[in-house]
């Protein structure tokens, strides 16, 4: 089987084409490097992997690349994380929405593609009280504010959403979107909070800021993310359709996250709540009903093994450059 990997280089896209090349399929990852790295993780698989530099804003990256050929198509391309969205807004809804506007109009009939959503896109409506928690597919996207920088990054996953089911039906090929929820692990970069938390308990420091520490997240190991796309992907009754990706089995506050992280580190700080970001939704956990009912999918990886190997990793390797 020939993949094609659209921000392979990335966070998920790293372990997306490991879990590829490991099962025997033939990889293609296309990134410009601006969130995905060249690093020793990107080397080991060099090997076995075609590699593209290329920036998928532009539209004569397209045009070099065969239409036809893939078995699949991954889209994982984005600027994500609250810091980099904050900072440059536009840049992230140039980058998103053009990275999707090309490939529709690139894709062959008959193609097979994943898109990568977020579950940012009907966060608005936890906290307005109108969206259950656990939450399923069918409630309304709800963004609360869309001048406000931090949201710039569920517009522009709400539009692909919408390009993508829609383009399908028009244009003849497959399209699964799914909605990642806190995935989480190692090479993630530095901003997200599992990563974030444990740089700070390796750096020893006596007292341990936990902004949001009363709000609710379920945190979903990016290995068991990896589970779902290529079951989601393997589904023929999965085409057209948005599926949650998550962990439904162990919902924590952001508090007892903490906790948890300093005792994996054996440190002893002292923890210091304060208020969570705006935009921070209250709650946040999956339903999973519909990813089941598709695929079978199960959730693996317990919070706790994921937050120690997620440690371990960033004791070992440090800050992401």
């Amino acid at each position: 089987m020939k993949a094609l990997l659209l921000g392979g280089a990335g966070f998920i896209g790293l372990h997306l084409a490991r879990r590829l090349v490991r099962d025997g399929h033939d990889v293609t990852v296309v990134d410009d490097f601006s969130r995905g790295r060249r690093d020793a993780f990107l080397d080991e698989l060099r090997p076995s992997i075609e590699l593209v530099s290329g920036d998928l804003t532009d539209p004569a990256v397209w045009a070099a690349l065969p239409s036809t050929g893939w078995d699949e198509i991954y889209l994982l391309a984005a600027v994500v994380g609250v810091r980099n969205v904050e900072q440059d807004p536009a840049r992230v809804v140039r980058v998103n929405t053009l990275s999707a506007m090309h490939l529709l109009d690139w894709v062959a009939p008959g193609a097979k593609v994943f898109f990568a959503s977020t579950s940012e896109v009907y966060a608005g409506g936890v906290d307005a009280g109108v969206v259950p928690v656990p939450t399923p597919e069918d409630i309304p996207a709800l963004i609360s504010d869309v001048t406000a920088p931090r949201f710039a990054y569920a517009v522009s996953k709400l539009l692909g959403e919408a390009a993508f089911i829609h383009t399908s039906r028009a244009r003849g090929f497959d399209a699964v979107v799914g909605r990642f929820h806190n995935v989480y692990g190692p090479r993630m970069g530095a901003d997200h909070v599992i990563p974030e938390m444990s740089l700070r308990a390796l750096s020893g420091a006596e007292s341990f800021a936990v902004p949001g520490a009363d709000q609710f997240r379920a945190f979903c190991h990016v290995d068991d993310a990896v589970s779902a796309i290529r079951a989601l992907m393997a589904a023929p009754a999965a085409a057209g359709r948005i599926v949650h990706i998550g962990n439904d089995r162990e919902e924590t506050n952001i508090g007892d996250l903490a906790k948890l992280v300093l005792r994996v580190a054996g440190a002893t700080a002292m923890l210091a709540p304060s208020d969570a970001p705006p935009g921070s939704v209250r709650r946040r956990c999956p339903d999973l009903t519909l990813l089941r009912s598709l695929t079978g999918y199960e959730p693996t990886v317990p919070l706790e093994e994921g937050v120690r190997t997620t440690f371990a990793w960033y004791k070992e390797h440090g800050r992401p450059q």
